[in-house]
């Protein structure tokens, strides 16, 4: 056979493939035997191996993974993938309806849908053909995982038909059937092997697996059931899912339903509670969608949630199991949780065998005592927790409870501050879990985003190449390819990415150093107001009381941390290595015409983004804010402002402007 031939008879053992693929795992109507199906497997890989020139990443074959492994690549979502804001009651699904129904006056329609326990994925598509796989992450970016989703036979590589668009994103969930996890975990367990906790660690620790070929055996399946953007053939979401239907994508329209009344909501939540226990997947809820895509882009987002949707959370499963003993993790910032150790339980198709407890106040509100039985629930069917306790089965003998009072890992004196239930280790600098969960959060993706797992860092601890955040920037290649599970490749990757890292911002850095209560937005404020650590370090308590948000206990823990000369020398070593302690120079206002006028944005307009206008308040000398308050001059109102800032904002007189009348007063200028 020469290469024309075998292109040809490739190409059509892939799309034959392809067409099996899809009735059998979309149209669950399969038309060959299994048997045969293996046989065309097996005469395309053939084929491929010997001509390898006629690769192709979306070929069939591909679905059976390889035993390479790579390190995931970081990619920025195009459309942030937001969470949805929860709701567990009648009253909140009826104050949904209410709020949407405040903006959109006319007709409304809601699609219903199911909300799958699984890990969310994002799919982008270009010219009919899988390109990139992308998980959620932190909503803002996520980890490419394009290698191991293409074994998932359920989502397709090549489309079915001509009429998608070019290129497109389509977003859903990736799941374990029950019965594919059962089998899963009985053939774990007859070889040996740790059997998985529950589905869903299951899928997201497959997901992560670097080695292809062991995804492609593990039962990973794919709702998809969201397509971000405008270029899809219809104006409303329930029709563009039967469309993404028909291009062979696995949208679970059987589950999915279109309603216009509030009552028919309520009809669905009951159905789906009764009926979920027969589903051959886990849900805990459902999710109530506005239909209409004009609808929706009127509604718009707040920073974290669409507007236009919301998810029912059902009632957290409880059971009763006893408390076997309490134990005591340290957290980074020496913050010391005690943890319910409890005799196995099956509670919302997951083993519960630990509860948090959260401080000793709660512990000892709920009498909560050892050897008692006592009851645990998964709060939003996640996190157990436990909620009262049987006292009528307790022991007479039962001591109260009493918390420790040294740390479990170094022996310190454990103190609690005056107002704060929380104890806490003092011993910062030599207590093991305070130092690697300072490293943690200081690697992490919205700090330093230093391409390195917990484990690693565990293990550079225990090996002592470690002790704190300043000893990653003196880590070697020749001392990472002498430990486990560290090739060439990888000790590269880690060193190139801690090199990376030096050329993150100044309001990064800050908040990655771990000072108690500086968050992100805490730190972006400071590095604004003093532009350089030099100047924070040496600011008081009135001078950091005086920015906006900055309160007494902010401005404390500040002049705290940077008091003790072993956070002052860890900072000189990170600036002697090269990492940004001052913000970018800023260009000096072209006017002053705004100077002095504080303002607020809010919505979408029509000729600029919002930076655009914020840059263009900061160039005439104006000064931007993040929320309307008696300071405000003028409130720029765009399309879908939020109804509780304009109220506020006539409530205090500040002055309402257009996109038009705001670009008008810079003109005038």
């Amino acid at each position: 056979m020469n290469k024309e031939q075998a292109k040809k008879k490739i190409e059509a053992l892939r799309k034959e493939l392809n067409d099996h693929n899809y009735k059998y795992y979309i149209l669950a109507r399969p038309s060959i035997s299994d048997y045969d199906y293996d046989k065309l497997m097996k005469e395309l890989i053939y084929l491929e191996q010997q001509f390898p020139d006629l690769d192709d990443v979306n070929s069939p074959s591909k679905r059976v993974g390889n035993d390479l492994t790579e390190e995931f690549e970081t990619v920025s979502h195009k459309y942030a993938m937001l969470s949805l804001g929860n709701t567990y009651s009648r009253q909140e699904i009826e104050d949904f309806d209410k709020r949407v129904k405040k903006i959109i006056d006319e007709d409304l329609e809601y699609v219903l849908e199911l909300k799958y326990d699984g890990v969310a994925i994002s799919l982008t598509y270009e010219n009919g053909q899988l390109f990139r796989a992308v998980t959620r992450g932190d909503g803002e970016k996520g980890d490419d995982v394009t290698r191991n989703v293409r074994t998932i036979k359920s989502i397709p590589l090549v489309l079915q038909g001509k009429d998608y668009p070019p290129s497109f994103e389509i977003r859903g969930e990736v799941f374990m059937t029950l019965e594919g996890f059962r089998k899963m975990n009985m053939k774990r367990e007859a070889s040996g092997e740790s059997i998985f906790a529950n589905p869903r660690n299951a899928t997201a620790g497959t997901l992560k697996l670097q080695n292809s070929a062991l995804v492609a055996g593990r039962p990973l399946d794919c709702f998809l059931y969201y397509l971000p953007g405008r270029d899809f053939p219809y104006d409303n979401h329930y029709q563009n899912l039967n469309k993404a239907h028909e291009w062979g994508f696995k949208v679970p329209m059987e589950h999915i339903r279109k309603v216009r009344i509030i009552e028919e909501i309520f009809e669905y939540i009951h159905e789906y509670d009764s009926k979920r226990k027969e589903l051959p997947f886990e849900i805990d809820g459902i999710v109530i969608k506005v239909n209409s895509i004009a609808h929706q882009e009127k509604l718009g987002f707040t920073a974290k949630t669409p507007r236009w949707a919301i998810s029912y959370k059902f009632k957290a499963e409880q059971a009763c199991t006893r408390l076997t003993s309490i134990s005591y993790q340290v957290g980074r910032t020496g913050a010391v949780t005690p943890v319910a150790n409890l005799e196995p339980i099956s509670l919302a198709g997951t083993t519960v065998k630990r509860a948090s407890l959260h401080n000793e106040d709660q512990i000892k509100q709920l009498d909560i005592r050892t050897g008692d039985m006592v009851y645990v629930e998964k709060g939003g069917e996640i996190i157990p927790k436990i909620v009262g306790v049987d006292k009528s089965a307790r022991h007479q003998d039962a001591p109260e409870f009493e918390f420790i009072r040294n740390c479990p890992e170094c022996g310190a004196e454990l103190v609690r501050n005056e107002g704060e239930a929380a104890h806490y280790c003092p011993n910062i600098h030599q207590c093991p879990p305070q130092i690697k969960g300072r490293i943690e959060h200081f690697v992490s993706r919205k700090a330093m985003d230093i391409n390195i797992a917990e484990a690693t860092i565990d293990q550079l601890f225990r090996h002592k190449l470690i002790a704190n955040i300043t000893d990653l920037y003196k880590l070697e290649f020749k001392q990472l390819v002498r430990l486990d599970r560290f090739a060439e490749k990888s000790a590269n990757n880690l060193i190139n990415s801690i090199e990376k890292s030096k050329k993150t911002g100044f309001e990064r850095v800050l908040f990655a150093l771990g000072i108690r209560y500086v968050g992100e937005t805490v730190a972006k404020k400071l590095t604004k107001h003093f532009r350089s650590m030099d100047n924070l370090m040496n600011a008081s308590l009135e001078k950091l009381t005086e920015i906006d948000e900055i309160g007494e206990r902010i401005a404390q823990s500040l002049r705290d941390f940077f008091e003790q000369s072993s956070n002052l020398e860890i900072i000189e070593n990170l600036r002697t290595v090269g990492l940004k302690f001052e913000t970018e120079q800023e260009k000096a206002p072209v006017s002053e015409k705004l100077g002095g006028k504080n303002f607020v944005i809010s919505g979408t307009f029509k000729n600029s983004s919002r930076d655009e206008l914020k840059e263009l308040i900061e160039k005439y000398g104006g000064k931007n804010q993040s929320s309307v308050n008696s300071k405000t001059d003028f409130l720029i109102a765009g399309e879908n402002m939020g109804p509780a800032k304009r109220k506020k904002a006539e409530e205090l007189g500040v002055k309402i402007l257009g996109e038009d009348e705001f670009s008008a007063m810079i003109e005038e200028l």
